[in-house]
């Protein structure tokens, strides 16, 4: 009886938690400067970076990211630290 009680204990300590993913955010593309791989995008708050809604440059985690985007147009994304820069990490 031990050993099952034991053997559930063990199981019930690997239970997996639910992963995190980080929040979108909304904004509108005001530039694009595919050269330096950059986008500024006037934002609301970005909540994962404890930041509230403004107008900024970000660089762009991938170059092709910029391929698709216009200015003016609006864009949900994700932006986080990388390498102690503000990224777009992805693009909705």
């Amino acid at each position: 009886m031990k050993k099952i009680a034991l053997a559930a204990a063990l199981i019930g300590s690997f239970t997996l938690s639910p992963a995190v993913a980080e929040p979108t955010s909304q904004g509108e593309v005001t530039k694009i400067d595919a050269r330096r791989n950059r986008v500024t995008v006037k934002h609301g708050p970005l909540a994962n970076l404890d930041m509230p809604g403004m107008t900024m440059v970000f660089e762009v985690a991938e170059p092709s990211m910029i391929e698709n985007l216009s200015v003016g147009r609006s864009i949900s994304f994700t932006a986080d630290r990388v390498k102690g820069k503000l990224t777009i990490v992805e693009i909705e």
